[in-house]
């Protein structure tokens, strides 16, 4: 089996098919992969997914992702040598750092440690973000009863209390080590304040721990390429 007999490359043709295949774009979720891939430096292609003619909605991609969401991915060098097709960021962030053995603690302890914080953000932090993201900034005049906004204001503080707690003395979320945990929140974070204008209502500013590694995380130069990516 190779790419060519994936329905998802006779719409989006592999330039270089013995390179990981990345349909995404950049939003928080699209963001995690690609800082990943950027940061483990694997070889891959970028197709961009475009929600403003509904590629995701096409057979072609429905294919690879029948959840109709970015990113979704295709390993030509998948387990045992066989293509690996894949969706959900969580997943493929979990499956690259396995892949390459980085951005994942060695012992059976701090992996699971590593996962649950990815669950964490997977399960809680962006579904929440996503909600207050919806009410606040995209149907901000559209829906007058306060309730939405308030509920999903006050858990996104709640999760971000959450975080900076856990940053309490430690560089990163998992401790000394940058891993697909801190990828999987920040872009997040980086979305809250900036793109949703949440930040002075869910007080991310005064968070001096969550600021101090959004920064670290924000100056990392695979970071810095992945907002652009896909292009």
């Amino acid at each position: 089996m190779s790419l060519a007999d994936f329905p998802i490359t006779q719409r989006w043709p592999a330039a270089h098919p013995d390179r990981l295949q990345l349909y995404s774009l950049a939003t928080p979720n699209g963001i995690k992969v690609s800082a990943a891939l950027e940061e483990l430096g694997l070889p891959y292609e970028a197709h961009k997914i475009s929600f403003d003619t509904n590629d995701q909605m096409t057979p072609e991609f429905l294919s690879l992702n029948p959840n109709n969401k970015i990113p979704a991915i295709l390993d030509p060098d998948g387990p045992g040598g066989k293509p690996l097709a894949l969706f959900e960021s969580g997943a493929i962030l979990l499956y690259l750092a396995e892949k390459t053995g980085k951005l994942i603690p060695d012992d059976p302890a701090g992996r699971y440690h590593c996962i649950q914080w990815l669950m964490w953000q997977m399960g809680g932090l962006g579904p929440m973000f996503g909600q207050l993201g919806h009410f606040h900034y995209f149907v901000a005049d559209k829906v007058k009863d306060p309730y939405p906004r308030e509920r999903y204001t006050v858990e996104a503080k709640r999760m971000l209390a959450v975080l900076e707690q856990r940053l309490d003395g430690r560089p990163y979320i998992l401790g000394d080590d940058y891993s697909i945990a801190d990828i999987a929140v920040w872009p997040w974070i980086r979305t809250l304040g900036g793109f949703y204008g949440a930040g002075e209502i869910t007080g991310l500013d005064k968070l001096a721990n969550v600021q101090r590694w959004f920064a670290d995380c924000s100056e990392r130069p695979a970071s810095q390429r992945a907002i652009s990516i896909p292009s």
